[in-house]
């Protein structure tokens, strides 16, 4: 008799400070957890992914906040940002158009929804000021949703 192990579904969450050695922290975590869970295929989307949501909320809020990953089954990982800024920037707002040739902000949140399998936000609501914010998320596979479109 063959046994086969199904490993029960994970989720770690890492509080990170408002650092700019954050990202960086971020991504060597992330990349370890998929290392572990034998997921080693997601890591490069998984790190940009990663990359780009903690560092907006870095550069776009003024407190901590945190990188939640979790296993969505599939060969896939759901990635989540919570942080303190309650304004979700606007590729998370509307359906993703190219920012302008030469803007200088909002590319990188334009290049998740571009990579990511799925994408969204949510507000977060606290019960005292100051509390709240938003979390920013998405899911992803090894193959980028931009190699499966066509973007001509």
């Amino acid at each position: 008799m063959v046994r086969t192990t199904v490993s029960p579904p994970w989720t770690y969450t890492i509080q990170l400070p408002q650092d700019p050695r954050a990202p960086g922290v971020a991504r060597a975590t992330l990349r370890n957890v998929l290392r572990v869970h034998g997921m080693s295929e997601l890591t490069e989307n998984a790190e940009l992914l990663a990359s780009e949501l903690v560092t907006n909320a870095y550069q776009h809020s003024s407190g901590p906040f945190s990188l939640r990953m979790r296993d969505a089954g599939r060969s896939r990982i759901r990635l989540g940002v919570r942080d303190t800024e309650p304004h979700i920037p606007a590729p998370f707002r509307w359906s993703a158009h190219a920012p302008q040739e030469l803007a200088e902000r909002g590319r990188g949140l334009y290049l998740v929804t571009l990579y990511a399998e799925s994408w969204g936000a949510y507000p977060m609501r606290g019960g005292l000021p100051g509390q709240g914010g938003k979390l920013l998320w998405v899911e992803c596979t090894a193959e980028p949703d931009c190699q499966r479109r066509d973007l001509s």
